[in-house]
């Protein structure tokens, strides 16, 4: 029977993928990625080869129909994000979706994700936790969405830009002044690092920099 595989890849070390992901990827009809130049990286790195497809938020409601007609024929589709696990704060959802609706096989493969890695590193106690992904860029709508967050008690994962994370951290500081924060920039990459302070503290780090580069998860602690 068809299937599709949603394969978790490296974050960022391209040593970080299991060996069934590995077969999987090298298997498949066709990889549906958000970025065909990050997973042909991913790709050439191990010597693999297949068919590679777009999709991503973009395009993903005109992608869809073409990948979900391949499911039907019987093809196996692998569908991958540029890091991590597809479905999780990217357009991977929309996709698993229909294939569920229309009766299709979805099968994951699991293995890295930003959510978990900020986790395993945080000495703090997850048992209520709310992911959020991004927030809005919208400054009225991005304050609203925090300050509902903040007042739930319970700690807090997001992603940031690092055009944005400044702002996120000022914001921080005037509504949750006291709940500690950890910040993760660039997981398992070359310049890794990870930040843990009060929202004032950890600003004025970042506003003491030339240059704020990467990715950012920020793990705000329950209160």
């Amino acid at each position: 029977m068809a299937c599709l595989h949603i394969v978790a890849t490296p974050i960022g070390n391209l040593e970080d993928i299991t060996r069934r992901a590995l077969r999987i990827l090298g298997e498949a009809d066709l990889i549906a990625c958000e970025d065909t130049r990050q997973t042909s990286k991913l790709l050439r790195h191990y010597g693999l080869k297949a068919p590679l497809a777009s999709f991503h938020s973009q395009n993903m409601k005109q992608a869809a129909p073409r990948l979900l007609a391949l499911l039907e024929e019987g093809r196996n589709l692998a569908l991958v994000t540029d890091g991590g696990t597809p479905g999780i704060s990217d357009p991977g959802s929309y996709l698993v979706a229909l294939a569920r609706e229309r009766g299709l096989k979805v099968v994951p493969v699991p293995g890295p994700s930003a959510l978990s890695a900020i986790l395993s590193v945080s000495g703090t106690a997850t048992a209520r936790l709310t992911f959020v992904g991004f927030l809005s860029p919208k400054s009225g709508r991005r304050k609203r969405q925090l300050q509902e967050l903040l007042a739930r008690r319970e700690a807090l994962v997001l992603f940031e830009s690092p055009h944005r994370i400044l702002k996120l951290l000022a914001e921080l500081k005037d509504l949750a002044p006291g709940r500690s924060c950890l910040i993760a920039r660039e997981m398992t990459k070359l310049h890794e690092e990870f930040l843990l302070d009060f929202p004032e503290k950890l600003l004025t780090e970042l506003q003491g920099r030339t240059n704020i580069k990467g990715e950012f998860s920020i793990l705000i602690m329950g209160g």
